[in-house]
């Protein structure tokens, strides 16, 4: 899986520009709540998402999908994590079906569709197509703030040991997974 997301890494260019639509990243940066949080070392992405009671259904489907190391690994990583809502807006009973052991396969392909091999801040963040851990790219757009595929990126920053978490409000799925087939 190292060799894979190295690969990855080197394969991910991801071209420089502003995130906000105007042109800062003030009202999208996620703060640390006070100066001891700042000076201790985040957690990596994982421990991170578990510290957040918004990403339990993100940390349960990384634990259903055995992605729990790699998410942990040494990285550089960035993750846009789709909160509870996000989940909870996925068509009546999709959730469920995709936790289950026979489906690890396309929960897999879902869940590092939302990864890229590369740290990349809200400023870095340019418009344009980007390749995921999955495979596939997807569509990042900067009009009126910035999405991801179809998807509103709601926060930025969450610092993370091993990269960075930015926060949207949907689940991206790849091209090749068709949901209708579960």
């Amino acid at each position: 899986m190292k060799k894979k997301l190295v690969a990855l890494a080197v394969a991910s260019a991801f071209a420089l520009t502003a995130c906000g639509a105007d042109g800062s990243t003030a009202d999208t940066t996620v703060p640390a709540s006070d100066t001891t949080e700042m000076s201790q070392m985040p957690g990596t992405i994982v421990e991170v998402a578990q510290g957040n009671a918004d990403f339990s259904t993100l940390v349960a489907a990384v634990t259903a999908a055995g992605l729990g190391d790699a998410l942990s690994g040494e990285g550089p990583l960035t993750v846009f994590a789709p909160t509870n809502a996000a989940f909870e807006a996925l068509p009546e009973g999709l959730l469920e079906k995709l936790l289950l052991p026979e489906n690890k396969d396309v929960l897999v392909k879902i869940l590092t569709y939302h990864v890229v091999a590369a740290k990349v801040m809200a400023a870095d963040v340019a418009a344009g197509d980007v390749t995921s851990l999955e495979g596939s790219t997807f569509a990042v757009t900067t009009d009126g703030g910035v999405k991801v595929n179809d998807a509103n990126v709601t926060a930025t920053d969450v610092p993370a040991s091993n990269g960075v978490i930015h926060v949207i409000d949907a689940v991206i799925v790849p091209p090749s997974v068709d949901l209708s087939a579960l």
